[in-house]
């Protein structure tokens, strides 16, 4: 097959995959959006500083219902831990859930690679989870997480979150929005964060939010700030994983997924750790490495190996530089060997539960949950409140602006 040849490939790739799961990213994003409009990060903060079961709990229900933005989780599971929240409640269950168990993450794996791969991601996330707490509670020293809240404290680098998403935001670079308030400047990362923070009502309870086109306004500009955040990480991540579908040959993969032999114990466990080093490789985003789990999965990786890769989202490089700056070197490294293992533990007792209940589907019948007409009525149905979370946002909100301060006088 020549270059040329190729690149047709990776187009028809790509254009399919953009296809079926488009529907589901605007309703995964327009979920995210509402919930980040309807509940504030001070009122999670309050329930997540002990170290049992029900902040376990609450942390991953938490984590369940936000934004899937790696830089957005770390930076607001820094936040809530730096405000009183346990290891436990934050490292082990907010942060991950909100990377690998969020809704349209859920979605997009439903469509491209099948219900199996969805109920095995709940799962093993969970299980990864429990293990993670269980490190942090009885493992690591507790010493070690207050020198990492201490160095928050000593080396916040000028940066400041933005009220709205929770995105770190450098005050000095050009790019970044701001709003002079009483209680002093606030700055945002995207016009749809800065338009939501100022068009939030301070006397509204949750309920007047969701029952109101006002708080639904600010769902939508939310949305439209998941759009910001991600678009690049998510056209990056489709875009790589057509090149590779197209260019890197099946054999290639199946060489790297045979090192031991097919079907035993040593295969399911090597691929699962190939699977987590291939995610910190590779990795682009949480949603967006879903179409080269599907890559590596035609290719031969077991079924484990396939959960671990998706389970490595949180130990790239970026964001263990990330772990450095916020908590030291220390913390960085001991975050970065802890899921490591647990990711490739996770991954490996996935693979054997799932083959125990006959779960494991077969390698050319994963995806096309959701037949063709069906994804063509979803598509015009959600592109359709695209285009009205993008008029909300950029076209709208000026004049809303107007109508509250009349209203005010």
């Amino acid at each position: 097959m020549n270059v040329v040849q190729s690149l047709v490939e990776a187009a028809k790739f790509l254009g399919n995959m953009t296809w079926k799961t488009w529907w589901a990213l605007v309703l995964g994003f327009t979920i995210a959006g509402a919930v980040q409009a309807f509940v504030s990060e001070e009122r999670m903060t309050d329930v997540l500083g002990g170290r049992g079961l029900k902040e376990l709990g609450l942390g991953s229900f938490f984590g369940f219902l936000s934004s899937s933005c790696s830089f957005g989780a770390v930076a607001t599971t820094k936040s809530l831990f730096k405000k009183g929240a346990s290891p436990e409640s934050s490292f082990a269950a907010f942060q991950f859930a909100s990377t690998n168990l969020v809704i349209e993450l859920g979605l997009v794996m439903w469509i491209l690679l099948g219900w199996q791969f969805v109920a095995a991601d709940v799962f093993g996330g969970i299980l990864m989870i429990l293990l993670l707490a269980a490190l942090t509670k009885y493992i690591i020293p507790n010493s070690w997480f207050d020198v990492a809240r201490n160095h928050i404290d000593d080396d916040e680098d000028g940066m400041v979150r933005d009220p709205v998403c929770g995105m770190e935001v450098d005050p000095n670079d050009e790019g970044t929005l701001s709003v002079d308030t009483d209680g002093g400047t606030e700055y945002f990362c995207s016009e749809s964060c800065k338009q939501t923070f100022l068009n939030q009502r301070e006397d509204e309870t949750w309920k007047d939010k969701l029952l109101t086109v006002h708080g639904w306004k600010n769902a939508f500009r939310n949305a439209i700030g998941e759009w910001e955040m991600l678009w690049d990480d998510l056209v990056a991540g489709f875009i790589i994983a057509a090149l590779i579908a197209a260019f890197i040959p099946k054999t290639w993969w199946a060489q790297l997924f045979t090192l031991a032999p097919k079907g035993t114990v040593a295969w399911i466990i090597l691929g699962s750790v190939i699977g987590v080093a291939v995610g910190v490789i590779t990795f682009v985003c949480s949603v967006a490495n879903v179409p080269f789990a599907l890559v590596l999965w035609t290719s031969g990786i077991p079924f484990g190996g396939v959960m671990s890769f998706i389970y490595a989202d949180l130990i790239v490089p970026h964001i263990v530089d990330m772990y450095r700056k916020y908590y030291g070197k220390r913390m960085a490294a001991t975050l970065f060997v802890s899921i490591f293992a647990v990711a490739a533990v996770a991954g490996i007792v996935t693979h054997f539960a799932w083959g125990a209940i006959n779960l494991i589907p077969k390698r050319g019948s994963t995806g096309g949950s959701v037949p063709h007409a069906y994804t063509t009525v979803l598509n015009i149905i959600f592109s359709i409140i695209f285009i009205a979370e993008v008029y909300v946002t950029y076209f709208e909100s000026g004049s809303e602006q107007e109508e509250m301060a009349t209203h005010g006088d």
